[in-house]
């Protein structure tokens, strides 16, 4: 292995997947409704499974998509699964869901529609510090609604560089720059939960759901719940970076002169970028549209953001190279990320595990089981990248749901939400470890910073399961 450091974790994971599969055989797990399940040899290597990817994905002892590959080559080699269907989740409908929304993403980059949008806010921002703050923070996240935060993320970052090398030329680590660039990772994931195209974790989180209920949440569903849960958090994370990283200065003179240039630099609005927001447009408004008119609902979310990759490359706004540049090592992590969850859920591991731990949770409120839900997904998502977390948490706490008289719907969504804002740690999401690249902060720094916002954030999912979402029209009882 190139790296001896990795070796150790590498080691771990795969004893532990041994381990799993030479344990004798576990006793059932038994719910409240006297439902028993038991664990099978399958079962058995289920698990190790899960604890060799978790651990292989935390110390990224190989690139997280030959990972992704490791976990369908398991379950055809130790026969967990059927070849045939294990591999198949990787081309599963969410995974191709998740492939045009990063091709819309590179899209937006390759025409130069972000850097047009990002330099139009600037020249309209006060020069104000703690009004940068919000115009950035407001600006990531209202992008995330069409982008995945990803892509957000790597666009805006050469911005937030120019905005720091105006408030500090000499580049030093200064506190508006721990601020603005932690700020613009938190709030990243706040926005990307409004919509399906801010983030993967929505296309898989939904998949389960569709395939674990046989009920299906569309994509203005999601977004009318998901919408007033984003922009409060964003608003209290502005807050709290401001409290917290209070500027040294509080005016960047000239910021909106040097956006002004930078503008004027991209010239007058292109075809290319005129027939991007077009078509981009036209899908965002085919998948609302799907929930107030029956002839679209058949239409799969899938194949129509598809569309728009197919027109893109039509009309010649991507072409070839664009495609190459698909970073396909994140797609195959999607793929494997649906392939452990199915592979947990059909071998009846999900079961076992989702009884057991129900069985410590039976005599708990309805409230507090799914504000427990939301913590240990949210956990989870700070260790490892947020589709594996709600891939691995989502089919148990939707297994767990009926036994407490919940509604599977808002546990999903208070498992999506929190899967979505990792505080803590680098490995949450990509776009903390983009703002780490700034070196305006160190991971002690990220980690401590994040834990007040992180109960907040538990505090808020807890109040909108508790009031707000029932009074939008959510069922929360069965």
């Amino acid at each position: 292995m190139a790296n001896p450091r990795r070796l150790i974790p590498f080691i771990a994971g795969l004893g532990l997947f041994i381990l799993m599969v030479l344990l004798p055989e576990l006793p059932a797990t038994v719910g409240p409704d006297g439902a028993v399940a038991p664990l099978t040899h399958e079962g058995k290597a289920a698990l190790g499974l899960f604890l060799l990817a978790g651990i292989w994905w935390v110390f990224e002892v190989l690139p997280l998509g030959v990972t992704a590959i490791a976990i369908g080559v398991v379950q055809a080699l130790w026969l967990i699964r059927d070849p045939r269907v294990a591999f198949t989740d990787f081309m599963d409908p969410s995974v191709w869901f998740i492939v045009g929304s990063l091709l819309i993403g590179i899209t937006f980059a390759r025409t130069g529609l972000t850097r047009r949008l990002a330099f139009s806010m600037l020249m309209r921002v006060p020069e104000k510090t703690a009004v940068i703050y919000l115009g950035t923070f407001v600006m990531t996240a209202t992008l995330t609604l069409v982008m995945a935060h990803t892509a957000v993320a790597a666009a805006v970052f050469p911005l937030l560089l120019v905005i720091h090398n105006l408030y500090e030329p000499r580049g030093r680590s200064t506190r508006f720059g721990k601020g603005l660039f932690i700020g613009m990772a938190w709030t990243a994931g706040a926005g990307s939960i409004i919509t399906l195209l801010g983030a993967a974790r929505g296309a898989v989180a939904l998949g389960f759901y569709r395939e674990l209920t046989g009920r299906e949440i569309s994509f203005f569903e999601l977004s009318w719940f998901m919408l007033p849960l984003g922009v409060v958090m964003v608003m209290l994370l502005w807050g709290y970076v401001w409290l917290v990283f209070r500027p040294e200065r509080s005016d960047l003179p000239g910021l909106r002169d040097k956006a002004a240039e930078m503008y004027r630099k991209l010239g007058p609005v292109t075809a290319r970028e005129r027939g991007t927001m077009a078509i981009v447009a036209a899908v965002v408004l085919v998948l609302c549209l799907r929930s107030f008119i029956p002839a679209l609902e058949p239409l799969d979310k899938s194949a129509v953001i598809l569309c728009a990759t197919l027109l893109f490359f039509i009309t010649g706004i991507l072409d070839l190279k664009d495609l190459e540049s698909m970073p396909w090592n994140v797609v195959l992590l999607f793929g494997g990320a649906m392939s452990i969850g199915f592979c947990l859920w059909q071998t009846g591991a999900a079961e076992w595990l989702a009884l057991g731990w129900l069985g410590q949770l039976k005599s708990a409120p309805w409230l507090l089981f799914v504000s427990g839900v939301a913590l240990f997904v949210l956990l989870m998502t700070n260790f490892i990248m947020n589709v594996a977390a709600i891939a691995i948490s989502l089919p148990v706490a939707l297994v767990m749901a009926p036994h407490i008289g919940v509604e599977p719907e808002v546990v999903m969504f208070a498992s999506l939400a929190a899967a979505g804002m990792p505080f803590l740690l680098l490995v949450g999401a990509a776009p903390n470890a983009i703002a780490y690249e700034s070196k305006q902060f160190t991971t002690r720094e990220f980690f401590l910073t994040g834990l007040a916002p992180s109960v907040v954030l538990l505090a808020m999912i807890t109040l909108f399961v508790w009031k707000i979402w029932p009074w939008m029209g959510m069922p929360v009882l069965l």
